[in-house]
Formats: C-alpha cells, sequence, structure tokens
C-alpha cells in the first residue's frame, strides 16, 4: 500500500495557523471600538459605521503592500516593523482624501508558517491602527510552499475610511502661485527599495555603519514609513489648502501632479531641503542620475502641502507647534 500523504505533509500546517489565530486575539482586539461587532475569526469582518454626523458620507478605500522592503527585514531578521509600515502608507493614501479610516485588512503569506514572524508582523499592523485610530478587523493567512522560498513572506492591506462628501480633498481649487510646503519623511518609506537594494547591498552588509551615516544600512532602510493623519487633521481645516500629496512610488513630481488640474504644473526647488543621507549614499555608491533618484524615491519629503500663497504662513506656524519641520519646496505654475 502507498504511504498516507497529509495536508501537513505537503507543507501546509492548518493547526499551526489556528495557533497564530488565538494568539493575536488580543492584541488585534485592542484596536476594536465599539463600532466592530465580532472580534477576528469569522468569515467576514463585521463593522458598523456611525453615520449620524455625515451628511454625504463617501466610503475611501486603498490598497497595497510593502514591495521589497521585506527583503531588508528578512536580511535583518526584523519583523515588527514592516506591518505599521503598511498600515501607515495606506492610512495616508486616503487621509489625503480628506477620510478618517475606519478599519484595515491585512493578507500574509509565506512558503512556512512561522508563528513568531507572523506574530510580530500582525503585531505591527495593531500598533499602527492603534496609532491611527482604525480597527483591525480581519485577515488572511496562507501558507504556499511551492511559491515562497523558506523564510519568505508578503503583504497586502486594505484600509477603508469614510469623508463626506463636500469635505473631499481633490486638487481642483489649486491655482498658479500656490505653494508646495513639504513634510520630512523617515527614509525611503515603502517604496525605492529594488533600487537601493541592487546599490547598497552590491558594496555593503546590512550591519555596516558608512562613514556620514549615524545609523546601520539595516536601521535606515527599516525606518517605519510615517502616518501624516493627525497632521492633516489639522492643516485640512486651514482656509486656503488646497490638497495634500502622499509621496511613494514616482516621488514628489510623480504623485503630486495626480491633484493637478490641466494647465498647471509642479515647479520644484530640489535643493530647498536637506536630504536624508541614506539618499546621498545611495546615489553616490550607485553613481544614479538625478532624475533616476527623482523617479524612484521621496528624496526626504513624504507629504506635500498645497496652499495658497496667503495660507502659507498659517500652515508654517501650525507644524511649528508641532514642532514639525516645513519646507518651501516649490510652487504651482502655468504650463
Amino acid at each position: 500500500m502507498k504511504p498516507s500523504i497529509s495536508y501537513k505533509d505537503s507543507g501546509v500546517d492548518v493547526k499551526a495557523g489556528e495557533a497564530l489565530v488565538d494568539s493575536i486575539k488580543d492584541i488585534v482586539k485592542e484596536t476594536h471600538g465599539v463600532e466592530v461587532v465580532s472580534n477576528i475569526g469569522g468569515f467576514g469582518g463585521l463593522f458598523r459605521p456611525d453615520f449620524s454626523s455625515y451628511k454625504k458620507p463617501v466610503l475611501v478605500s486603498s490598497v497595497d503592500g510593502v514591495g521589497t522592503k521585506l527583503i531588508v527585514a528578512f536580511k535583518a531578521g526584523k519583523y515588527d516593523t514592516v506591518g505599521q509600515d503598511l498600515v501607515n502608507h495606506c492610512v495616508n493614501d486616503i487621509a489625503v482624501c480628506g477620510a478618517e479610516p475606519l478599519f484595515f485588512l491585512d493578507y500574509f503569506s509565506t512558503g512556512k508558517l512561522d508563528q513568531k514572524i507572523a506574530f510580530d508582523v500582525i503585531k505591527g499592523f495593531a500598533t499602527a491602527c492603534k496609532e491611527n485610530g482604525c480597527a483591525l478587523i480581519g485577515g488572511e493567512t496562507a501558507e504556499m510552499p511551492d511559491i515562497y522560498k523558506e523564510g519568505e513572506f508578503d503583504l497586502a492591506g486594505t484600509i477603508v475610511g469614510m469623508v463626506d462628501e463636500d469635505k473631499l480633498i481633490t486638487g481642483s481649487s489649486i491655482k498658479e502661485g500656490d505653494v508646495l510646503i513639504g513634510l520630512e519623511s523617515s527614509g525611503l518609506h515603502t517604496n525605492g527599495y529594488s533600487l537601493a537594494r541592487k546599490v547598497l547591498f552590491s558594496e555593503f552588509k546590512i550591519s555596516d555603519k558608512p562613514d556620514g551615516m549615524n545609523q546601520t544600512i539595516g536601521e535606515a532602510l527599516l525606518q517605519v514609513h510615517r502616518s501624516y493623519l493627525s497632521h492633516i487633521r489639522k492643516l485640512k481645516k486651514v482656509d486656503g489648502v488646497r490638497a495634500f500629496s502622499h509621496i511613494t512610488g514616482g516621488g514628489i513630481i510623480g504623485n503630486t501632479k495626480r491633484v493637478v488640474p490641466e494647465g498647471l504644473q509642479l515647479k520644484v526647488d530640489w535643493k530647498s531641503w536637506k536630504r536624508p543621507e541614506i539618499f546621498n549614499l545611495i546615489q553616490k555608491t550607485g553613481n544614479v542620475k538625478e532624475e533616476d533618484m527623482h523617479e524612484a524615491f521621496n528624496l526626504g519629503i513624504g507629504l506635500v502641502v498645497i496652499v495658497s500663497k496667503d495660507a502659507s504662513e498659517s500652515v508654517t506656524s501650525i507644524l511649528k507647534e508641532i514642532n514639525e519641520p516645513a519646507h518651501i519646496i516649490g510652487e504651482i505654475t502655468s504650463a
């Protein structure tokens, strides 16, 4: 008789997945408010939104991943930050539209489930959800041994938020002469890692601390993607604030032009702020052209606020009050 082959023999451990769900229930529940109807474990996440303060509520959603920043996490053996990266990235994407985040769903896929690693990642989701005031209401953990190599995994996440229709921020009011104010990033955030890894790991180890750097390569590359939700909440109330741009893949120009009306364009002063040293190291080590740096990286600016010239002083004053450096990085001109 042929020997019996089990699901576990094929590389999928159902009991390990069930144990993971049990281990994360408490940290996930910490993100729940009264709007969440049930804890994780069901077929769907249940959320009861409060529409009482909305006239014409609009749901705003976004989905994203962490990209090849995960490979840096694999090299460093550090897994408690990439979950935060993903939540904050998704939150920023809907916050620039004027939306408040409601809930987040994650997808964690791997070759063989390591409960400790998965717990650290999901704990990162929960940490960022709590910081952003949104609920982690569900997710999916998938073991796929024939797709991923040992020790590898991938992440994706979906955020859902809400905004009143008349408070949507679209950039339609942007005019010639408006000012671009940049808020600093914490580093690469979650973009440009394919180029950064190709350049840096050809000459450095993840534990190296090159001249001029106050961090190791790994520490610099694993800085958590910032959430700008609290800044946007304050600034969107200012009369004269036209739009926000979350700087991700495509850089400052590629992202900000998405909210600029036809017939207008961006004029950026690339020397108006000091780039974090990690970007200088990448450019020097790889002899990367300036235009490629503009396209691949945020270069130290994670959020752009587009404001009327008259409102620029009010915006910079508010940012100064919360100890947030503000950089006038350019203006809107006619095309």
